[in-house]
């Protein structure tokens, strides 16, 4: 419609009678029902009869009275903005009874929530050298509890034995504590899969099974080779046979946003009718836009029995290849889904996936609204005080900060909720504004998602005990080995270091979660030469456990660190290591001159063709970043004879 307006905009000056105006207005606006929404849109196009023109003016000839470019422009902006409040207008109601699951009432969550799924130890961890280990994934897994997440989908236990492992550890210690999450596997639909995930998860209170198989016509041709009624039969045997070992069993269409969706209609009642009790649409190429997932999730509401009544839960997957994922699940919310799978920080595959705090925060600044098209009159009205997630708000920005330290992938300034810049204003006008009301210029204070700074509480003469409680309250709990580790490091810190922030004790801890493996080479002692007339040195000693002997080496290179990197470079190839750096970053942890250096450092292994983080934290930089590069390097040993883990969308899977 609005195509057609713009055409005509163009033809000559009829368009500024106002009687034209008129009709136009009538026909653009007309559908629009509520009487000051319509007020709202008419403004472009009020009439300048009765104006005097000033002096020197040129006689427009545009929408009433305005010049006809402004006017077009402005005429596809209100369009847009009317359509999209039109289409919203006519969206239905969606209030899904689901039924409350055992999960639901050993925990008193509201069934009616939208469920959040945490995926961050999954494929949150398939982003390119975001690889933790079991530690860190068990420490990650107890934050992301302490957030409230309803399914925390550990790993994928087929991959390899330290991915089973870690799924089989954080069943155990993360499923079994008070007010646990639904411990979730992930499997492909075969059964040495499923059963592989079954051994690792069963331990859990509450277990779940996500087994899946593609849908879309490009993955059966090219990946699967296989036939529709060939997949349909998979879908039945398998998820039969995941029932028969879980009572929560969760089924995946892969790239379902590129199927059929008759097909998919039918794939996912072929998965209900076996058992399922959540049936999950990927968008796995990031491809679907809002109000096409919309009509998507609407169309299996309809047509798959069990979603209606709320026998079956209804959930979403996506990757932000687009930049939509989260304005996608909002949509799908809108039209009956009621579980969303996200990550942390968005981490993912390629450019990521829906992020957990963007989606949790949407719901809450706007739950009046959301709460409304849910069809939750208790919510809307202010009679109650539930939320429509179980999210824990102020664990938000720690667990951002443990992600992103754990991971090595630092959070972007600007983004929403979590970045540094999320709260901070620098314009005057702004600044100015927010002064005198917060609200001028802000929709969420850093106070809610647990972004304002602690109070310094802890220094060099400070005791074991009350770094141990700190460390709790940060969402750290450690082994007794592992806290005697941590505490050196802190009075190490403490000595050099006047204060000692919350910061702070989280990069000591990264730090030394990260270093937690059989290390092949030790650092030493560096000492670099530098300056604007000489050439930077630097002389590095290694410690190579297999030997037991140091190993001293200089080299010169572009810069102290790119020195003391091609020194390491030197020992580590006699070891068989062929090593390429990828990324370097350093960040400063606090404020001060005395501030700890954060530096993160990438690396890939030519033999194994595999990408690996290292991390390391010191108020000397050069330090940091030979430890990071370290550290880097023996997880690279570490894996040498390990076979890399099955990707669960790999073709050879």
């Amino acid at each position: 419609m609005w195509q057609a307006y713009a055409t005509i905009a163009f033809c000559g000056p009829s368009w500024t009678s106002h009687r034209t105006i008129s009709s136009v207005r009538k026909e653009c606006f007309g559908h629009v029902s509520d009487q000051a929404s319509r007020a709202a849109f008419t403004f472009p196009f009020a009439s300048r009869r009765g104006v005097p023109r000033a002096a020197g003016r040129p006689r427009s000839r545009g929408l009433g009275g305005l010049r006809t470019r402004d006017s077009l422009q402005r005429l596809l902006m209100i369009g847009n903005a009317v359509s999209d409040a039109s289409a919203r207008a006519e969206r239905p109601v969606v209030r899904v009874p689901v039924k409350p699951t055992a999960h639901d009432v050993a925990t008193g969550r509201d069934p009616e929530r939208v469920r959040i799924f945490d995926t961050t130890c999954r494929d949150g961890e398939q982003s390119p050298g975001a690889a933790m280990n079991a530690e860190e994934k068990l420490t990650l897994a107890r934050q992301l509890a302490a957030l409230g997440v309803d399914v925390l989908e550990a790993g994928f236990p087929a991959a390899s034995n330290g991915d089973f492992e870690a799924v089989r550890r954080i069943a155990e210690q993360v499923g079994n504590r008070p007010n646990p999450p639904i411990i979730c596997g992930l499997a492909r639909a075969t059964a040495a899969d499923i059963k592989r995930c079954w051994e690792a998860i069963e331990v859990a209170a509450f277990p779940r099974i996500h087994t899946f198989i593609a849908t879309s016509d490009i993955h059966l041709e090219h990946k699967l080779r296989k036939t529709r009624a060939e997949v349909l039969d998979i879908i039945s045997e398998q998820v039969r046979y995941a029932c028969s070992l879980c009572k929560d069993v969760e089924f995946s269409a892969e790239d379902a946003t590129r199927s059929d969706p008759e097909f998919l209609y039918e794939a996912f009642r072929r998965a209900a009718e076996a058992g399922a009790t959540t049936l999950n649409v990927p968008d796995t190429c990031g491809y679907i836009t809002p109000n096409e997932m919309y009509t998507l999730i609407r169309g299996i509401y309809e047509n798959v029995p069990g979603v209606r009544t709320g026998d079956v839960i209804l959930s979403v997957h996506g990757h932000d290849d687009l930049g939509m994922s989260v304005a996608n699940f909002l949509a799908a919310c809108e039209a009956g889904a009621r579980q969303v799978e996200v990550t942390v920080n968005g981490i993912g595959e390629r450019a990521g996936n829906a992020s957990l705090e963007e989606l949790v925060m949407a719901l809450y600044v706007r739950r009046n609204y959301y709460a409304r098209v849910f069809g939750r009159d208790d919510i809307a009205s202010g009679h109650s005080d539930r939320q429509l997630t179980n999210i824990q708000f102020r664990e938000i920005a720690k667990t951002s900060r443990m992600v992103s330290s754990l991971t090595g992938m630092v959070v972007a300034p600007n983004k929403a909720v979590v970045g540094a810049n999320a709260f901070r204003h620098e314009s005057g006008i702004h600044q100015h504004g927010y002064l005198r009301n917060a609200s001028t210029y802000s929709i969420l204070s850093a106070d809610t998602v647990g972004a304002t700074t602690n109070a310094i509480s802890l220094g060099k003469l400070s005791g074991r005990a009350a770094f141990r409680a700190r460390l709790t309250e940060l969402g750290f709990e450690l082994s007794d080995d592992d806290l005697n580790r941590a505490f050196l490091r802190f009075k190490e810190l403490a000595d050099r270091k006047r204060e000692i922030t919350d910061a702070d004790l989280e990069a000591i801890v990264s730090g030394g979660l990260k270093e937690i493996g059989v290390e092949h080479f030790k650092l030493k002692r560096v000492q670099v030469q530098c300056g604007s007339s000489s050439i930077p040195t630097a002389t590095v000693t290694l410690l190579v456990m297999e030997t037991g002997k140091e190993v001293t080496v200089p080299r010169t290179g572009t810069g102290p660190v790119d020195a003391a990197y091609c020194a390491v470079n030197a020992v580590v190839a006699q070891h068989g290591l062929d090593i390429e750096l990828l990324e370097y970053t350093v960040s400063s942890v606090t404020s001060g001159i005395d501030s700890l250096g954060e530096v993160m450092v990438r690396v890939r292994d030519r033999r194994m063709d595999r990408i690996f983080t290292g991390y390391a934290a010191d108020t000397d930089v050069v330090t940091a970043s030979v430890q990071a590069y370290v550290n880097a390097l023996n997880r690279c040993s570490r894996n040498t004879n390990t076979p890399q883990p099955i990707h669960p969308q790999h073709s050879s899977a």
